[in-house]
């Protein structure tokens, strides 16, 4: 009977923790980064992760034509800045935050559809640490609503 209850222990430290991790990254993601959108739409969608420095993530989206958007990275107070750039599917740049100070958005108007690669790696901390910092990294996605003349 211990042998069981010390499997059941060992399940539940397993998952239950890493599905808290991300159920409290997209609380923060809805909470504090959604805001960040206006005055664009939300697209509806939560893509959050627990990141730590040094770490990178990347995103398949599709833009369509004549729409404007906005791309906002928000990270956790704790993290160290983030770095994003958007790419094209052949792997050009078409915009790097670190040009402009680590800024955490970027508005464009989509000339075309086409699918865009939202690229972020959470750059190192110039603080002396034991252990590296993590946090929640998020990438929201808003629409301008296009007015009609």
């Amino acid at each position: 009977m211990k042998k069981l209850s010390n499997i059941i222990f060992i399940f539940i430290i397993l998952f239950a923790f890493p599905l808290t991790g991300k159920s409290q990254c997209k609380h923060f993601a809805q909470q504090v980064c959604k805001k960040e959108l206006s005055p664009y739409i939300h697209d509806g969608n939560y893509n959050a992760a627990i990141l730590t420095e040094g770490e990178s993530a990347e995103m398949y989206k599709t833009f369509y034509a004549n729409q404007n958007y906005r791309i906002h990275i928000c990270g956790s107070d704790a993290l160290p800045p983030i770095h994003f750039q958007i790419l094209d599917v052949d792997r050009n740049v078409l915009y790097d935050n670190k040009k402009n100070k680590y800024d955490s958005s970027w508005d464009f108007k989509a000339q075309s559809s086409q699918q865009l690669i939202i690229s972020l790696k959470v750059k190192n901390s110039e603080k002396d640490t034991e252990e590296p910092v993590s946090g929640c990294v998020a990438i929201m996605i808003g629409i301008k609503e296009n007015k009609k003349e």
